[in-house]
């Protein structure tokens, strides 16, 4: 049973990686995007036309459908269900406009969200309702530092991410774990970070 877990954990790490990456180059040229995994409630603006595609296998469509107004929805299996839709907002991101709302209100559970910022050009990914990991997308060779920076996330858990929420203009915890990459969370959460990045 415990193979099991694992083998869904490195599934959940390269779909979280390629959303990342794709989020990256959508970021670079100015624009933006949201991602969800899970279950969310949402109304679908165009007709969807192209058939469900497992995300990993091929980023350049998926790239495609994100930069269509609204969000690409994922399922767990990491097959693109949707795109192009309205994601139903019940939570405010202050300071933020309607994508990063939608991106809140949709990380809950055991959801991932990963949002594309056209205003900063950063990169951010949600879960439980926090933002857990910003990339800045203008840091140079970022890109190959994103598979580092997934796998310390994995290590740690999300799940013991703690009182950041949304104030993530001026984050009162985070630890900026690789150039360009920051990671949020309690006390608790980013102890446990700075030992293992001591340790190694």
């Amino acid at each position: 049973m415990k193979a099991k877990k694992g083998k869904t954990s490195n599934k959940n790490k390269k779909l979280e990686e390629v959303l990342i990456q794709v989020g990256l180059r959508i970021a670079k040229r100015g624009e933006g995007a949201l991602f969800v995994v899970g279950e969310t409630k949402y109304t679908p603006l165009i007709d969807q036309s192209v058939p469900p595609f497992k995300a990993s296998n091929n980023p350049k469509l998926l790239e495609s459908l994100a930069l269509m107004d609204g969000a690409v929805i994922i399922n767990k299996k990491g097959f693109v269900i949707a795109y192009g839709v309205r994601i139903k907002t019940t939570k405010i991101f202050k300071n933020f406009g309607t994508r990063h709302s939608a991106a809140i209100s949709a990380a809950t559970g055991d959801n991932i969200v990963v949002i594309v910022s056209e205003e900063d050009k950063k990169v951010r990914v949600m879960k439980k309702g926090k933002t857990v990991m910003q990339i800045d997308a203008l840091q140079k060779n970022v890109e190959k530092d994103v598979s580092k920076a997934v796998k310390v996330l994995e290590t740690i858990g999300a799940g013991t991410v703690g009182a950041v929420g949304t104030s993530i203009l001026f984050p009162p915890l985070g630890v900026a774990i690789l150039p360009g990459i920051v990671i949020f969370g309690s006390a608790y959460y980013l102890g446990k970070l700075i030992q293992k990045k001591i340790g190694k």
